[in-house]
């Protein structure tokens, strides 16, 4: 029979279709053969030699080689860096000027990488660069929520081959976060505790859905998880913001990052994907009742009329069976 889960910080109850669950080796995409990428490309506006193509350059981490990870504004930025915030009411006209920050984080100089098979001290000098901008970006007394988050493939919205991040930083708190934000403080009123801490806490309890530990960070799939192999990897510290994230964590959740890639990358055939840093906006950043965390939802399915019309989702896979099958992917030794 199929299960209603309800996500205790989400508030999302999640239908496990039992019935229609697949194994999850079924969710591994097809393979094919993949064109094979140059090291550097030419025409691409985010490989080195082309810097003039993306400027001006906001920042860059370099070592003695050159860049190892740009930041540009979005050639087609969704917000306006320029302006004051106005708010304008007119009945239930409500509206806002478009203001905030759209930028481009290339992640490597090479063009024929990923995340999943990058060394891990690059992934942690993209992580630094990401930590930089958070902190940066939250300064601008306009901005109210910063969003960092990267698309993964073209099914995932990446329109740009060469691995790359974005951030963008708007001028109200959108309306999902500032609900989990009422909601966390909802259950800190009522238990003195953190939602997050708990459901970390819980989780490595049972552990059936427990991808990774290590000494910063738990990986795992929600106990009512969305989607296939829906991932969220949380500070084992309880710390509200991620530009609280010390360097040593970012070291952590470097090597994290990369192993829950990679049996993704090698169990299921480098599937598209995105991931989202989820933080509290940045004036918020000391408080007792939220977490933050990196969310990763690889896209093994499509959302279909049943999710747009309710707003529930259908998960045709179990996550306690797919933690154990990504538990069980062997990654090459990369020699």
């Amino acid at each position: 029979m199929p299960e209603l889960r309800f996500n205790v910080i989400t508030k999302d109850w999640v239908i496990i279709a039992r019935e229609r669950a697949k194994r999850p080796d079924q969710f591994a995409l097809t393979k094919k053969d993949k064109e094979s990428l140059p090291q550097l490309d030419p025409a691409c506006p985010f490989c080195p030699g082309n810097e003039s193509q993306t400027e001006p350059e906001i920042t860059r981490l370099a070592d003695k080689k050159g860049w190892r990870v740009r930041v540009m504004p979005n050639k087609y930025p969704a917000l306006s860096a320029q302006g004051k915030r106005t708010r304008s009411n007119d009945g239930l006209r409500i509206s806002m000027n478009g203001i905030g920050l759209h930028e481009v984080i290339v992640d490597h100089r090479r063009h024929d990488l990923v995340i999943a098979l990058m060394p891990p001290e690059d992934i942690e000098a993209v992580l630094r660069v990401y930590r930089q901008r958070y902190e940066e970006c939250g300064k601008d007394e306009r901005l109210e929520a910063i969003i960092i988050f990267k698309n993964h493939g073209e099914v995932a919205g990446s329109s740009v081959i060469h691995t790359h991040s974005q951030l963008a930083a708007t001028p109200v708190v959108p309306f999902q976060t500032r609900m989990r934000l009422e909601d966390a403080i909802r259950f800190y009123d009522q238990t003195g505790a953190c939602v997050f801490c708990r459901t970390m806490q819980e989780e490595l309890s049972e552990g059936a859905r427990v991808l990774h530990q290590s000494t910063h960070f738990v990986a795992f799939h929600p106990y009512a998880a969305l989607s296939p192999f829906h991932t969220w990897i949380f500070p084992r510290r309880h710390t509200p913001s991620f530009e609280l994230a010390t360097d040593e964590e970012l070291v952590d959740l470097a090597s994290s990052l990369k192993l829950i890639l990679s049996r993704m990358y090698y169990g299921l055939n480098d599937p598209p994907f995105n991931y989202t840093i989820r933080s509290i906006p940045s004036r918020d950043r000391n408080t007792e009742y939220y977490h933050w965390y990196l969310s990763i939802i690889p896209r093994v399915t499509k959302t279909a009329g049943f999710e747009m019309g309710s707003g529930m989702y259908i998960n045709s896979a179990l996550p306690e069976e797919s933690a154990e099958f990504l538990r069980g992917v062997r990654v090459p030794d990369p020699s």
